[in-house]
């Protein structure tokens, strides 16, 4: 393979419902598909809009690749449509797997109900969770939630915005 060189092209911002995009052009698609290895599903990426650092997923929507311009990538970017904007982009070989804090996975080890229904979960609804759990600050929070976690897997509370269910 390759190394992931960023390549570098001009995009005009456009709008998709409220997602800003721009299309990425066939040969660019080209070269991150050699990059990546494949040239279906999602495809994570890296790269810069107008010199600002990014980390994002290219996605096939209606038979076209386009990489969505959200707002921690450029400043405004909802405001902006019809803006030409320099883009580097190159395929991301870092992992993006978030690590499961110590705390949860050894209360999940210790309450095999709630180990059960987290297995039972689809993949996008455990990395919330695990998302949810890592990006907190302090050992306190941490804790707190990790038990709220355990109770919403048990049917007891809701946890991040998500109803509990009776299992």
């Amino acid at each position: 393979m390759q190394p992931n060189k960023p390549t570098k092209f001009k995009g005009k911002i456009e709008i998709i419902g409220i997602n800003p995009f721009v299309f990425v052009p066939e040969k660019i698609l080209k070269i991150i598909f050699k990059q990546s290895g494949k040239d279906k599903g999602y495809i994570p990426i890296k790269g810069t809009v107008n010199n600002n650092p990014y980390r994002q997923t290219l996605v096939r929507y209606s038979g076209e690749w386009r990489l969505y311009i959200n707002t921690t990538m450029l400043k405004n970017s909802p405001k902006r449509i019809g803006e030409i904007v320099d883009i580097t982009i190159s395929f991301d070989k870092d992992s993006r797997e978030i690590a499961m804090p110590g705390g949860f996975a050894k209360a999940l080890k210790a309450n095999i109900k709630a180990t059960l229904v987290f297995e039972q979960l689809p993949p996008s609804r455990k990395s919330e969770i695990v998302r949810y759990l890592a990006n907190l600050k302090t050992k306190e929070s941490l804790e707190k939630n990790i038990v709220r976690a355990i109770n919403f897997l048990t049917g007891k509370e809701s946890f991040a915005g998500r109803t509990h269910k009776k299992v």
